[in-house]
């Protein structure tokens, strides 16, 4: 429709290009090698392509971090003295950083998306990129000033995520609360909202979060999770429910919590608010349906509105559970199945029921590592063949592999966009890779290979040469060098241009071993990953060269597509 204004109407008609260019640069949102390129095309695709750079900058991984530096150069004259003060005093080496001029564009005024976790892990990195030991007076200094110019810069927020995993994503945020309370227009219009709270929440964060719910009727999309037990049930569950009664317009819910509080407090909101007329969407991530010990079929039936359930890592579907959503009376789709990893007593028979009430409109499908007879399993997978006719998203963990073939064989007929397989370290037949590259679609959006051996990984190779990938990681087993493997590698994905974005993992063992014994954030930790772990970002030479072909590196834990970003996107 953009080309057809373009060469329907007169020359004075293309008065309008700056608009449809921006029309147009707007499909390139999460595309971000494509939106550097756009900025070094010209002024005018400079100034339509930043706005979309700087929309989120704390969640494009593979970076280092230097946006933060460019930020700070655009403090406002009293904030930059504070922290030349500060840097002056004790950071000699950052002294570049506090002189440095003033920027092109006004960036912080771009920021429309903010995750106080990520906020943090931002800083962090960048500041442990300066100088080895964690500061943390410096962290919180730059946290509260980076927050103070969003807020000061009009910054317009859409999506707010208040994330608290550590004792210091809280130490962090109480710098902050007062300074967001004290100015509403900075999150006036947010119509996404995550609260996660892994820890029992103080007062302040409770005034946060009403703040937030009571006084904007924008919220479209509510994240709710915790994982704790909380210190004063009668106020939390006080403030749930007034939540959920003056929602006007929420269409989107997703809980991540086992806490019976928080879905009584749902369910008894529903006569008293008007979440039944528009709630289309309910996400369920890592919840044990046995602890909550909740009617769903009751629930559902209230919601008049609703189209579509996700069920992700999720535990206790047993018949009981899967019973009381076939018999729901009001019809919605089951779009997303995500099992969860380790055996549980989901029947066999209870998950043919819901694939055969359900399958027809499933998304996202992953078959969890589950010990199933080989009887067993060829039922499921003979009902996943025959029910299940959209799947774009499909994840299989240590499944028998020439069950699997099959499987995959049938439903890339449909519309397989992401796959994800993990092997079995013990499987010793020598065709599965050769036949799995052969039988791939022509175009993949996401394909994640772990705990593949180096040997299969070249049979895989020189197999998949028809298909493109847009997004390929490899998490391979080495028990040499892996530098044969990149050979391998560089001559059927890089030269070829097969792919967008690679990430490679080269793993020398396990770290059984050490499981429970180090925290994953401690440095004995870090040297022992690093001693049995490589990843491809850390060979600087090397991503050049891949760099070459227009194929960008990204670090494998940080970069890979899970099923509840797809959920999510």
């Amino acid at each position: 429709m953009t080309y057809s204004k373009l060469v329907s109407g007169n020359l004075s008609k293309l008065g309008n290009l700056p608009e449809l260019l921006c029309e147009i640069i707007q499909y390139f949102r999460n595309d971000f090698s494509t939106l550097y390129s756009c900025v070094l095309v010209n002024k005018l695709w400079c100034r339509l392509a930043i706005p979309l750079l700087w929309e989120d900058p704390f969640s494009i991984y593979a970076q280092n971090f230097q946006f933060i530096e460019i930020y700070l150069c655009n403090l406002k004259e009293d904030d930059k003295t504070e922290f030349n003060e500060y840097v002056k005093q004790k950071f000699v080496n950052m002294e570049s950083i506090s002189n440095c001029s003033s920027t092109l564009f006004n960036y912080s005024s771009f920021i429309k998306c903010l995750n106080t976790n990520k906020v943090v892990c931002s800083i962090e990195n960048w500041q442990s990129a300066l100088m080895d030991d964690i500061h943390s007076d410096l962290i919180i200094l730059v946290y509260r000033l980076l927050f103070k110019m969003f807020i000061e810069n009009e910054g317009n927020l859409h999506s707010f995520e208040v994330e608290v995993r550590t004792f210091n994503d809280y130490n962090y945020l109480n710098n902050i609360i007062e300074l967001i309370l004290q100015n509403p227009n900075f999150t006036c219009n947010i119509r996404n909202l995550m609260f996660f709270m892994n820890m029992d929440p103080k007062t302040n964060i409770f005034s946060l979060l009403k703040f937030l719910c009571f006084n904007f009727n924008s919220i479209s999309s509510f994240y709710i999770g915790y994982e704790f037990k909380a210190g004063n049930y009668t106020l939390f569950e006080k403030c749930l429910t007034q939540i959920f009664n003056t929602k006007q317009n929420l269409e989107k819910i997703s809980f991540e919590c086992d806490d019976f509080i928080l879905y009584d407090s749902f369910s008894s909101s529903l006569k008293n608010s008007n979440i039944p007329n528009t709630l289309r969407i309910i996400t369920f991530y890592k919840i044990d349906f046995e602890k909550i010990i909740i009617n769903i079929q009751e629930i559902f039936n209230q919601l008049n509105v609703l189209e579509t359930i996700h069920i992700i890592y999720c535990s206790a579907l047993n018949s009981d559970f899967v019973q009381q959503i076939i018999n729901v009376i009001r019809p919605f789709k089951l779009k997303s199945l995500i099992l969860k990893h380790k055996p549980s007593p989901f029947q066999v028979e209870s998950l043919q029921l819901l694939l055969q009430k359900f399958g027809s409109d499933l998304e996202n499908f992953e078959f969890g590592k589950y010990n199933f007879r080989n009887e067993s399993k060829q039922k499921l997978f003979k009902s996943i063949i025959e029910y299940c006719t959209k799947i774009k998203y499909f994840s299989l963990k240590n499944i028998d592999f020439n069950l699997s073939l099959n499987l995959i064989e049938n439903i890339k007929k449909q519309n397989l966009n992401y796959l994800n397989i993990r092997f079995d370290l013990y499987c010793d037949d020598d065709n599965k890779t050769k036949n799995l590259g052969q039988i791939l679609p022509s175009k993949l959006e996401f394909l994640k290979l772990e705990l593949i051996k180096s040997s299969d990984l070249k049979k895989f190779l020189e197999n998949s040469q028809d298909t493109f990938i847009k997004r390929l990681f490899i998490k391979t087993k080495v028990q040499r060098d892996y530098l044969g493997i990149l050979t391998y590698i560089k001559k059927y994905i890089m030269k070829k241009k097969r792919v967008k974005y690679l990430a490679i993992l080269f793993d020398h063992g396990e770290l059984i071993c050490c499981n429970g014994l180090l925290s994953s954030n401690s440095t004995e930790f870090r040297k022992f990953y690093d001693c049995i772990y490589k990843d491809l970002v850390s060979l600087e030479d090397e991503v050049k060269e891949f760099e070459l072909y227009n194929i960008k590196v990204q670090k494998y834990d940080e970069s890979y597509i899970k099923a509840i970003d797809i959920v999510n996107n």
